[in-house]
């Protein structure tokens, strides 16, 4: 599953693979918009762990990642 997350002032938007269904990923991302602590905790794929305060969250865009074409056909 790929999540994007736009962060205030930043340039480039946060772009992460996680093995998270859709709706666990709403659920942490509504869970910190409510926590007094206000810190959205993702972890990758790869185990790595990304950590944005909420108020600094501009978006955050759920998909399914797009598989990457290779070669020169047309399919």
């Amino acid at each position: 599953m790929e999540v994007k997350i736009g962060v205030h002032n930043a340039t480039r938007e946060l772009v992460l693979e996680s093995g998270q269904s859709p709706k666990e990923i709403e659920n942490a991302v509504r869970e910190a918009m409510t926590d007094q602590e206000g810190l959205l905790d993702l972890v990758d794929e790869r185990g790595r762990r990304v950590l944005v305060r909420t108020v600094h969250l501009t978006y955050v865009e759920i998909g399914e990642p797009v598989e990457r074409r290779v070669g020169f056909g047309t399919v």
